[in-house]
């Protein structure tokens, strides 16, 4: 696995379900092409995967 991981929103949240703009927020994703890094873990891969619709990840 990588170290790090660079999570961009790429569409927006409008339209979405509740859940899933909780796990944008809780990324730290604010607006659209707003990019955050994240330390590699289960944790952060499990909430990218959930919004893997609405992001693209690239591995650091």
């Amino acid at each position: 696995m990588a170290n790090k991981l660079e999570v961009t929103l790429t569409k927006s949240l409008i339209g979405t379900k509740p859940g899933q703009r909780a796990t944008a927020e809780a990324l730290g994703l604010r607006k659209v092409n707003h990019t955050v890094e994240h330390n590699d873990n289960v944790a952060v891969r499990g909430a990218v995967a959930k919004i893997s619709h609405l992001v693209t990840v690239i591995e650091k």
